[in-house]
């Protein structure tokens, strides 16, 4: 199907980590968002992501309930990235929306994705014009990621902007096409192209229970982000080593006008200046190259990003499979078997 299509599926992608008391209000909210929409047919895929409370048993209810909703139980916490990703690889939907289940990116903005996607946009993502609930210092720190990731990318990739987006049906294609394992979905989907616009939207406080997102977990995802997509921090290294050149040789200049001219300088302070100094430029150069490497030994053992444990919905449960083709892939399929 394409946008211009009578009844396209609209496939709501929601990844669920420890939200038991968020979850039930989460899906009443998409089930009304999706009811004033009566052009498109809607199936969520809640992404159940190794959580230690009741959120499976939450979903699971949900799903047996209506035969809108699907449940992928991971068998382990896999992360958010790669909780969203199952879910596109799992969805069926002429489009794609992803949207996390903390219900701080309000349900009622999908149609406004949607009149964008109709007019032909093949990715629509929301812009955080407002950050309810939250502190000046993490609204600082995003801030600064953003234009930091951005300067440092030859990617544009859009500022004061998370994962909730729309993307059509070939856009999640070629995503899905994407398979590296430390991921940043955001940049990923400005790397595909086509075109991308926004929606401007307040992002609410979290309706119940802890941010997933504590400060050590954001300056990770920050390094995924900024080494999935930049090369900048290697060549940082090199331009330490420069500097740190340059200092010795105008160090080495200084030493002959001082010898020229009958000074005479002890020595200690100044060599243990230049040995702390030299061995911090290096070990700050290993520990960036070591960042690359670690991602590289990463990619190269080729595991697969997650594993599903079991899918269920309101027909029973199954057994983790293979994602299900996208609709263009079944078109793929249909065309080449005439």
């Amino acid at each position: 199907m394409h946008a211009s299509d009578p009844t396209p599926l609209v496939s709501i992608v929601a990844p669920v980590f420890n939200e038991a008391l968020v979850i039930d209000e989460f899906y009443q909210r998409i089930r009304d968002a999706m009811a004033a929409l009566p052009a498109y047919t809607w199936e969520l895929v809640l992404v159940e992501d190794g959580s230690s409370d009741d959120s499976y048993a939450r979903c699971s209810a949900i799903a047996s309930q209506d035969s809108h909703v699907a449940v992928l139980k991971l068998s382990r916490n896999f992360g958010h990235q790669i909780a969203i990703t199952a879910g596109v690889d799992h969805a069926r939907g002429d489009a794609v929306v992803i949207i996390d289940s903390d219900l701080q990116d309000p349900p009622e903005v999908i149609k406004s994705f949607l009149a964008k996607w109709r007019e032909g946009y093949d990715v629509v993502y929301g812009r955080r014009e407002k950050r309810a609930g939250e502190t000046r210092l993490k609204a600082w720190t995003a801030a600064g990621f953003y234009r930091l990731l951005r300067f440092f990318t030859r990617i544009d990739i859009p500022v004061d902007v998370g994962d909730f987006r729309l993307m059509s049906a070939r856009a999640a294609d070629h995503l899905r096409r994407l398979r590296e394992s430390d991921r940043f979905v955001r940049g990923l989907v400005s790397w595909i192209g086509f075109r991308q616009t926004a929606v401007a939207y307040a992002r609410d406080r979290r309706f119940a229970g802890e941010t997933k997102y504590p400060y050590r977990r954001m300056i990770h995802f920050a390094l995924d982000g900024i080494t999935s997509f930049s090369s900048v921090p290697l060549k940082f290294a090199s331009w330490l080593g420069y500097l740190a050149s340059l200092l010795a040789f105008l160090y080495l200049a200084s030493v002959f006008i001082q010898k020229a001219l009958g000074y005479t300088v002890p020595g200690f302070a100044t060599i243990m200046v230049a040995i702390l100094f030299l061995g911090g430029v290096q070990l700050i150069s290993l520990g960036i190259i070591g960042e690359y490497i670690g991602r590289i030994h990463n990619e190269i053992k080729a595991r697969p990003l997650y594993i599903v444990e079991e899918i269920r919905s309101a027909e029973g449960i199954q057994e983790g499979s293979a994602p299900r083709p996208s609709p263009n892939q079944r078109r793929e399929t249909t065309a080449g078997a005439r």
